[in-house]
C-alpha cells in the first residue's frame, strides 16, 4: 500500500469543490452536469483491478527484477521492452520527486521557516539524500519502515472515522457541491489517476521477495482492500461530519477537519502522519521505480553493465541509487501541481504497451508456467483489457499542449537511447550483459 498510495493525506495539490474532495476539483472549467461525471470513475476502479490482476500474474510469472521491461521484451522483443522500461523510469523520476515537495508542504504548516527560501530548499536537499541513504542500506530497512509509517499514518484515521461516527449527516454525501463554482475535470482525473496507479512497480522488486509466486497475489489483492478503505472510510467521515465553503478543501484540509471533529491533538498527528506518509512514498518509489528498475534493464543488457554493480557492504544497486537521486534532485525543485500530468502521460503510454504485452504473452505462451494466473481465456481477457485502456487514452487526450511536448521530447529520447545502446554494444564500447533469451522457460 505505501507503494501506491501511502495514506489518505495524498490529497489534490489545488482546492477541490463540494462538500466531496477528490470529486470536484474547482479552477476554471464549468460543468453543466457533475452528477454525470461521476460515471467516468468507474473505468479507473477497472484499472485498477485489473492491473493489480496483471501484476499478480506476470510478476509470478517472470519473478526478477525486470518486471514489466520483461513482459514488454518477451512479448514484442528488445525495443518495445527498452521503451516500457524508459517511459516508467522517467515517470518516475517526475513522480517520485514530488514527495520531498509534499513532504515539505507539511512541514511548513508546523514549522512557517519551511514555507519558502533558502530553508526550503536546503530541507528537500537534504530530505531527499537522506531518504535516498536509507534506501542504500537495503530492502530490508526499507520494508520495516514503509509497514511501521504505514500503521503511524493510518492510525489518526481511524481514529477520526470513529470519533466522527455521531456527528454525520447522511444527506452531506449527495451534495453537488455550492452552485456556479468553476470546476476543473483536467486536475481532477489527473489528481485521481495519480493517487490510485503505479500498481505495476511492486513488479521490479520480485528479485528482493522470498517465494514472489505465492507473496504477490496475495499483497496485491490485500493492497488493493486496504487502499480502497483507507481513501473512502475517512472520507465518508468528514464529508458527513463537517460542512464549510468548499474553498478551504485543498491539501492538508484533512488535518484542519480533525481538529473541528476531535481536536487540536488530532491535527497535529494528521500532519505529522502526513510527513511520514511522503517518506514512505519515497522510499517505496525510489526502491521500485528507480535503482531496482535499471538493475533489471542492466541485466537484461538495455543499460551499460555498471549499471547492476551492487555495493559490497549492503548489496543494494549503488549506481543506480545514485543516478535516480541525482535525477531526483534535479527535479524536486518544481512545483507539486506542475509534475502529475506529465507523469501521468507517460504511465499510461507504458500502461498501454503493458496491457497489450500481457494479451500477447498468453497467445505467445499459452503453456507456459504461471503460479497465479487470472481465470479467463483469451477472449475474456482481450474484454477486460479493453475497459482500463479507455481511461489512459482519456488521461493522454485531455492534457495541455506543454505535456505532449514534453512527452513527446521524452518519448523521442527513449528512442534515440535505443539505438544508441545498440550502437554501443555493437561496436562493445562499452560492457553488458548477454540479455535474456527470448524462450519460453
Amino acid at each position: 500500500m505505501t507503494e501506491l498510495s501511502g495514506s489518505p493525506t495524498q490529497e489534490p495539490p489545488e482546492p477541490t469543490a463540494g462538500d466531496t474532495p477528490n470529486l470536484l476539483p474547482v479552477t476554471s472549467t464549468p460543468t453543466r452536469n457533475p452528477a454525470n461525471k461521476k460515471l467516468s470513475l468507474l473505468p479507473l476502479i477497472f484499472l485498477i483491478y485489473f492491473e493489480a490482476l496483471i501484476t499478480a500474474e506476470l510478476s509470478t510469472a517472470f519473478p526478477g527484477n525486470d518486471g514489466f521491461i520483461i513482459w514488454a521484451h518477451r512479448a514484442f522483443g528488445p525495443f518495445f521492452g527498452s521503451l516500457v522500461g524508459t517511459w516508467k523510469f522517467l515517470s518516475g523520476v517526475i513522480n517520485v520527486a514530488a514527495f520531498p515537495v509534499l513532504c515539505i508542504d507539511y512541514l511548513k504548516k508546523l514549522f512557517p521557516v519551511f514555507a519558502s527560501g533558502l530553508p526550503r530548499k536546503l530541507a528537500i536537499l537534504i530530505s531527499t539524500l537522506f531518504l535516498s541513504f536509507v534506501n542504500y542500506t537495503g530492502l530490508t530497512i526499507v520494508g520495516y519502515a514503509a509497514v511501521g509509517l504505514g500503521v503511524v499514518s493510518l492510525l489518526p484515521f481511524i481514529i477520526m472515522s470513529l470519533i466522527a461516527i455521531p456527528q454525520i449527516h447522511p444527506h452531506r454525501w449527495v451534495s453537488l457541491g455550492q452552485h456556479g463554482v468553476k470546476k476543473d475535470w483536467n486536475l481532477f482525473f489527473n489528481t485521481l489517476f495519480w493517487n490510485l496507479n503505479f500498481w505495476d512497480n511492486v513488479s521490479t522488486l520480485a528479485g528482493e521477495v522470498e517465494k514472489p509466486q505465492k507473496t504477490f497475489p496475495t499483497a496485491l489483492f490485500s493492497a488493493v482492500i486496504l487502499t480502497c478503505f483507507a481513501y473512502i472510510l475517512p472520507l465518508l467521515a468528514v464529508t458527513g461530519a463537517v460542512s464549510v465553503d468548499q474553498s478551504e478543501w485543498e491539501t492538508g484540509f484533512m488535518a484542519n477537519a480533525a481538529e473541528m471533529i476531535s481536536g487540536k491533538w488530532l491535527k497535529i498527528w494528521i500532519e505529522i502522519g502526513a510527513v511520514l506518509s511522503a517518506i514512505g512514498l519515497f522510499e517505496a518509489g525510489l526502491s521500485s521505480r528507480f535503482y531496482l528498475q535499471l538493475l533489471g534493464m542492466g541485466d537484461l543488457g538495455f543499460l551499460p553493465k555498471f549499471f547492476a554493480l551492487r555495493s559490497k557492504w549492503f548489496n543494494t544497486p549503488w549506481v543506480g541509487i545514485l543516478l535516480s537521486t541525482a535525477i531526483t534532485l534535479g527535479v524536486s525543485y518544481m512545483s507539486f501541481t506542475d509534475i502529475i500530468s506529465s507523469a501521468n502521460f507517460l504511465y499510461s503510454l507504458g500502461m498501454l504497451l503493458e496491457f497489450a504485452s500481457f494479451i500477447w504473452l498468453r497467445r505467445k505462451y499459452p503453456t507456459m508456467k504461471r503460479p497465479y494466473r487470472v481465470p479467463m481465456r483469451l477472449p475474456g481477457l482481450v474484454i477486460m483489457c479493453l475497459i482500463p485502456p479507455a481511461f489512459l487514452i482519456f488521461i493522454m487526450v485531455i492534457a495541455t499542449k506543454i505535456v505532449f511536448l514534453v512527452s513527446g521530447l521524452m518519448t523521442v529520447g527513449a528512442i534515440g537511447w535505443y539505438f544508441l545502446i545498440k550502437f554501443c554494444r555493437s561496436r562493445r564500447m562499452l560492457p553488458f550483459n548477454d540479455g535474456d533469451e527470448d524462450e519460453e522457460g
